[in-house]
Order: C-alpha cells, then structure tokens, then sequence
C-alpha cells in the first residue's frame, strides 16, 4: 500500500487484495498516517484492488468512522466493478462518497491539477510519498 500525502488531501492505494491480513496493514498505514496531517479528504485509491472480503468491508468501515467522529471524509475512488457489486449488496455504496478516479475524490479534474503543478514549478500537489 502506497500512501501520499498532498496538498488536496491523503490518499491511500490499495492493491491486490483487502482481506484479513491486508487490513491490518490498512490500519497500521492510516494510523501513522493519520496521526501525523489532518489533512481532508482521506481517498482510498481502488484501482488496484483485485478483491476485497469482509475483512476488508470492516477495515474500510472502521476508518469511515474514525474519520467521521473526527470531521474528515473518507472517499473511493476507482472501485472496481466486482467491489463495487460488493458494496451495493451491502448497502455500503450508500455510506461512502465513491467517485471515478482520484483526481474527482480531490474534487480537482486533471486540468485543473495542470494548473497548479505550472504554479508551484512542475513540483505538482505531492509533499511527500512512501510505501507502508
């Protein structure tokens, strides 16, 4: 799992699978990660995840809430078809904001992220990145 912050937001991949075993790293990820900006949106970057189980639904719930009790937002971006059919089964595509990609779950279209990567340099809205 990758986790950048920018100046939009905190934005989590996941990759793979979002299972028993994963989630933990979910959690440890999101709790160093969250401790250190308060930084909103929290997006949690789907794109890569392959298949996410019950686990995984009670990880992602779990940081729903503790951004939630916090005032942040936790938003989807990219949600494969086979988990998106998971959530709507669950009812949970009613409880999270979930969005085509990234770039909307900033609330920033690719244009305008050109703009402001030409403002700050070509250094673009990443203040740091790393893998956990």
């Amino acid at each position: 799992m990758d986790v950048r912050t920018q100046a939009r937001g905190v934005v989590f991949t996941l990759r793979g699978e979002l299972d028993f075993d994963s989630v933990v790293q979910l959690h440890e990820a999101t709790e160093r990660e969250l401790e250190r900006t308060d930084k909103p949106p929290v997006v949690a970057d789907c794109a890569g995840l392959a298949f996410c189980d019950s686990s995984g639904v009670g990880g992602l719930l779990r940081l729903y809430q503790r951004l939630s009790a916090q005032g942040r937002t936790l938003r989807l971006a990219a949600v494969p078809a086979s988990v998106a059919r998971l959530f709507a089964l669950t009812g949970l595509d009613q409880l999270f904001s979930v969005h085509a990609d990234v770039d909307e779950a900033l609330g920033t279209d690719t244009a305008g992220q050109a703009a402001a990567d030409a403002t700050d340099g070509g250094q673009g809205a990443i203040d740091e990145g790393r893998s956990a």
